[in-house]
This record gives C-alpha cells, structure tokens and sequence, in this order.
C-alpha cells in the first residue's frame, strides 16, 4: 500500500512538472536581460517596459480581449437559454440536438475555420449581388444603405466566428445542473405568488450558476487561446494576439511575448482563485443552512 501511495504521488509530481515546466520558464526568461531563450543574462523589468510601448502588440491584445468578451457574453446568454430549451424537449429531440452541439466540439478547428471563411464570402457576394441588381431597378433607392452589412472578413466575421465555436460548451457545461436540477423548486415558487421571470430569476438561475460559470470560463479560454479559426475569419482588417504571435515565430518571437504571457497567465490565475473561493463560500453557507434546517 505504501508503495503505491509513493508511486502515485511521484506520477503527480512529474506530470504536473510536466505540464506547470514551460509556463515557469516562461515567467522566468520575461525577467531576462538577454534576448535568447536559452541563456540567462541578467534580471530585468525592460521587457515589460517594452512591451506597454509596442502598438502592435497592445492592439492585438485589445482586439482579442475585445472579442473575447463580447463573444463569451453573448455564448453564455444564448447557450444558457438553449440548454434550459433542450432539457424541456422529449428525450429523441434533445438527444438529436445535443448530438449537432456536440459536432462542434470534436470537429477539427481548420474545417470550421475554413467552412466559416468560405459562407462569410458567400454571404458577402450574395448581398452584394443583391444590392447591385436593387441598384438596376428605378423604384430602388440608394439600395447598398440597407444590404451593405460588411460581410467581408472583418473584425464582425471574427466575432460571428468566436460565437459560434463558443456557445457548445456554454450549453455542455449548464446541462449537468440541469439534470441535478429538481423540477419541483420552480412549481414551489409559482405556488408561493413568484411569477415565471421571478422563479427563474431567484430559484433556477441561481441553482444553474456554477454550471453557467464555468462555461463562460471555458468560452473564455477557448476564445482568446484560438488561433486556427481566427486566421482564417479575420481577414485583414483584425490582427488577434495568436496571429500576431504566429507571425512572429516566423522570424523571432521577442521577450515582450513572454511578458504579456507572464501577465495573462497570472490574470487568468487571480480570476480562478477569486471563482473557487466564492464557490466555496458559497457550499459553506449552504451547509450551514442545511444544518440549521
């Protein structure tokens, strides 16, 4: 028993080595004097310095927490609101609708990135084709006011994009707290006087929040972690850090990298310690009432 108590913990141990490894000599050479990855020269703060000053960067870092943002809030919203839709469906109709949300999550990113790409293009002819043969008629006034909506690859086809790939998860995540879910809880509430908006706002959303938290956690890393669907989505009017990065390994990624990733690794750090500490308030406050009750 001992023996395997030891041989466990020392696979604990090197496979979070493995994992945490990179991600410390990351932070490690952002503080290097020198511009090598490989050879230490000194401690500094110049690249964090530098890196406040590169508008490349800093405008890249914008466009990705930007989209990510407004693409985890509205993935959250319409994820939430489809999951509670599944879960009052027969059981044939869900399982066929939680099957195509699950297509999303095990297709290959370079088929969505491409598909996406190539119906943002359709669309975009296809109003423009519209707009034109309005533009031919005499009764059509000033017809590419209302059908030029900018369906080229832009920072909108980018959002669409993130959107897209992120409502899944939103909805895997909130499907388990409904299932834990009683029924009864909300037919209480309409008892009691509380109308629909009142018993879903103050019995069942507060009951689904854990899930809906960690899937707009989720949403959120997926988000500003993609590379492949953004490259190809983007066009060129909407650089995000990935694609910023990527083009940069092509010659040499600069220590400002190291940096902004030592800072958005310890952000996204604090948010995580801050969600498990309210959640785990949250369970103490609940077995306190349970006791009391």
């Amino acid at each position: 028993m001992k023996k395997n108590g030891l041989l466990s913990r020392a696979f604990l141990a090197i496979l979070f080595l493995f994992l945490y490894a990179p991600i410390f000599v990351l932070i490690a050479f952002s503080f290097n004097d020198s511009k090598s990855n490989a050879v230490w020269g000194g401690f500094t703060f110049d690249w964090y310095v530098q890196l406040f000053q590169n508008r490349t960067v800093l405008g890249a870092l914008q466009t990705t927490l930007l989209v990510s943002v407004l693409a985890t809030l509205v993935a959250t919203v319409v994820g939430t609101a489809a999951a509670i839709g599944f879960s009052s469906m027969k059981r044939r109709p869900r399982s066929l609708f939680l099957t195509v949300n699950n297509i999303p999550l095990t297709n290959a990113d370079i088929i969505t990135g491409v598909s996406m790409m190539l119906l943002f293009v359709f669309a975009g002819q296809a109003l423009a084709d519209f707009s034109g043969w309005l533009n031919s008629q005499e009764w059509a006034v000033n017809a590419d006011l209302w059908f030029d909506f900018g369906f080229s690859l832009s920072f909108v086809t980018l959002l669409i994009a993130h959107i897209t790939f992120d409502i899944p998860y939103v909805i895997v995540s909130v499907q388990p707290k409904l299932r834990q879910l009683d029924p009864n809880l909300a037919e209480a509430a309409l008892d009691l006087g509380a109308t629909r908006l009142q018993a879903f706002w103050k019995v069942v959303l507060p009951e689904l929040m854990p899930g809906i938290v960690n899937g707009m956690l989720i949403a959120f890393t997926m988000s500003i972690d993609d590379f492949v669907i953004s490259y190809f989505t983007a066009g060129s009017q909407a650089s995000t850090l990935s694609m910023v990065v990527y083009s940069m390994v092509r010659r040499r990624v600069s220590p400002e990298i190291n940096a902004l990733s030592t800072l958005m690794f310890v952000a996204v750090l604090i948010l995580l310690v801050v969600i498990n500490l309210r959640q785990a308030r949250q369970e103490e406050r609940r077995k306190r009432q349970a006791l009391r009750s």
